[in-house]
């Protein structure tokens, strides 16, 4: 899809989350993706050791915060509860939100944001999943219609309200959403499940055959960015 270009003098600041609520190789993937995208972005990390802190001064100054992969759910909302208002606000007032497997997760709201109308669910405890454990592996998915395999890390599926104001970008192969793009107040929010910014060495380090995916990242980057 050709990218429709935002107002002239819109803010431009993509600001990527890295510090302890995510792992190495996470924030660096989605900094890639987003400085590949047709958008101009300006992206830099945002984090307790960065130079740009996350704060709401920062989120003011951008046009789209990016949570990445990371660890587990209780130990980032342990480290990013006291940023959950802060999130929220930004959103709240038309700065965008992309989440990436546990960004996904701290869209839902037990634990996270709440940025989302309804909550995520680890996917591989849901009916008819595919994968059952934790580890990284390939998930099957229908990414508007066409089969694609996905590098996976138990990312959420997300359960959405009964008719919830959402677009599904892709299913899992048991129906449920693996990808969306929704608002919160004037903000867009785009998350996904499974990791489509994922680089050949995420498949490589685990004997995984690569699979090329960035058109999906892309393509999540743009709904966000159209809203």
């Amino acid at each position: 899809m050709a990218a429709t270009e935002p107002p002239a003098g819109h803010r431009r600041l993509a600001l990527v989350y890295r510090g302890p609520a995510s792992l190495p190789g996470c924030p660096e993937a989605v900094a890639g993706l987003l400085a590949s995208a047709p958008w101009g972005l300006d992206v830099r990390f945002t984090g307790p050791d960065e130079t740009c802190p996350l704060s709401a001064e920062s989120l003011s100054r951008a046009v789209l915060y990016a949570q990445p992969g990371g660890g587990t759910l209780a130990a980032a909302w342990r480290t990013l509860r006291r940023q959950r208002r802060t999130i929220r606000d930004f959103v709240h007032g038309g700065g965008r939100y992309l989440g990436f497997c546990l960004g996904g997760y701290l869209a839902g709201v037990t634990p996270g944001f709440g940025l989302l109308p309804g909550d995520t669910d680890q996917y591989i405890r849901s009916p008819g999943a595919t994968v059952h454990d934790e580890g990284n592996t390939l998930v099957q998915v229908t990414w508007r219609g066409r089969p694609r395999t996905v590098f996976f890390q138990d990312g959420p599926l997300f359960v959405l309200e009964e008719n919830a104001d959402a677009r599904i970008l892709a299913t899992y192969d048991n129906g449920s959403p693996a990808a969306l793009v929704t608002r919160f107040g004037s903000g867009p929010v785009a998350v996904t499940g499974p990791h489509p910014e994922a680089t050949d060495d995420w498949y490589t380090d685990h004997d995984l055959q690569v699979q090329h995916t960035l058109d999906l990242a892309l393509d999540l980057v743009e709904a966000v960015m159209q809203g």
